[in-house]
């Protein structure tokens, strides 16, 4: 098996055969695009497997922790510690930076620790990817109770086997096979203002495909994309469905979250000079400490291959109020710019344990995932208890992303 270090040392084997399928692959192939937006230029450059990325110019703040030496030596990706311009807040307990170029958008590094991470890992795959709530499984799986994790351990420890049922096969109404590119949609900005509108807006129940085929929960796990946290999300209109109910936010989550929040001197963050129009929001980062409260999000779960292109969020009624997103298991390339594709964005690479708040003016910038760094799982997430291996293994091909928003501010009363 090739590795990600043979492929970046010009002089072994594996990095000529790449090279040389490269260019025989490249021969034919029309002028690179001229009218790719900077974003789009960036998204191009991180996700080539050939030649690899060069990350001279990313932001890689754990290089400053000294207890986390071995783990970036040890890996064969790395970023740097000076790309661009940040600064970090003053007076705080833990290392907390800001990026001037990209207001409102502050970078905890290794915030969580190790047995943080393992716990979260677990509470991602045991007890959040299962019902009641909702994942991209679901759609076309009849999925059991107990979550698709939970099947593949008492598989895995058993020798029973397990067929996961698709829907298709007793549903009246099944996904059409699409004959073109996957569509994007292009949902209207949610606010106080609009929201009653929204909240009507017809939210039908996805159709199941008609071709996947049963399976078991070994073959299924690693087409495990994202599970629901709180107020469920529609994913084919992008908004929420209020229809739904809000589910349970975690405890542990939830103060993980807060304490992120808490722990931001935000009157270094923002000022009374600030001129962001924060709308009906008012200057609400005064306040956070106090009215920030997490009520929906995503557990994403990426595999090395995949990409989450550039997109704004704009499902949320609270628009400004902080994001916080939480990395886990191996490492992944951030782009994040403006309010259009057309501003370059800037690159930061995030480790297991960083959280990234997007808030304010960033909460609508362009953003997303071009690549995640395989062979960047740190040992920490490799090891820990005979019971641990499962997780080890399927983190080895896995990076966990778990976000979290506030859909309403604080004492907003949705029309009846």
């Amino acid at each position: 098996m090739t590795s990600t270090a043979d492929l970046l040392d010009p002089s072994s084997a594996a990095y000529k055969k790449a090279r040389r399928q490269f260019y025989k692959a490249t021969k034919n192939r029309p002028a690179v695009e001229q009218d790719w937006t900077p974003f789009r230029t960036a998204e191009k450059s991180f996700k080539a497997r050939f030649p690899p990325p060069d990350l001279s110019g990313v932001l890689d703040l754990a290089q400053l922790d000294p207890s986390r030496q071995k783990e970036i030596e040890r890996g064969v990706w790395k970023g740097s510690t000076e790309p661009f311009p940040y600064r970090r807040l003053e007076g705080c307990e833990r290392s907390i930076c800001v990026v001037p170029a990209v207001p409102g958008l502050v970078i905890l590094p290794s915030y969580l620790s190790q047995e943080e991470q393992r716990q979260l890992v677990r509470w991602s795959l045991e007890r959040q990817a299962r019902g009641p709530n909702p994942t991209n499984l679901d759609i076309h799986y009849r999925v059991p109770n107990e979550g698709l994790w939970n099947a593949y351990i008492h598989q895995k420890t058993t020798g029973e086997e397990v067929t996961i049922v698709p829907k298709a096969l007793d549903s009246d109404v099944v996904e059409e096979k699409s004959s073109g590119p996957r569509q994007l949609v292009d949902n209207a900005p949610a606010s106080v203002e609009t929201y009653e509108s929204l909240a009507q807006t017809p939210k039908p129940p996805p159709a199941p495909s008609a071709t996947v085929p049963p399976s078991s929960p070994s073959s299924l796990l690693y087409k495990l994309r994202w599970a629901n946290i709180g107020w469920y999300y529609h994913w084919g209109t992008k908004q929420y469905d209020f229809s739904h109910g809000k589910g349970d936010i975690d405890r542990d989550l939830r103060h993980i979250c807060k304490s992120a929040v808490e722990a931001v001197k935000w009157d270094q963050v923002y000022d009374a000079t600030e001129d962001f129009d924060w709308g009906e929001d008012g200057n609400g980062w005064k306040d956070w400490g106090e009215t920030y409260e997490p009520d929906a999000g995503i557990v994403n779960f990426y595999q090395t291959k995949d990409t989450l292109m550039a997109h704004v969020d704009r499902s949320e009624v609270c628009k400004t109020s902080p994001l916080v997103s939480v990395s886990l298991g191996n490492a992944g390339i951030f782009l994040i710019g403006g309010d259009t594709r057309d501003t370059e964005p800037v690159p930061i690479l995030l480790r297991s344990g960083d959280v990234v708040i997007m808030s304010g003016p960033c909460r609508r910038a362009y953003h997303g995932v071009p690549r995640i760094l395989e062979g960047t799982l740190p040992a920490h997430l490799k090891v820990g208890g005979e019971d641990w291996a499962p997780f080890a293994e399927y983190l080895e091909t896995t990076r966990i992303n778990v976000n979290v928003r506030q859909v309403f501010p604080k004492g907003f009363e949705a029309p009846s």
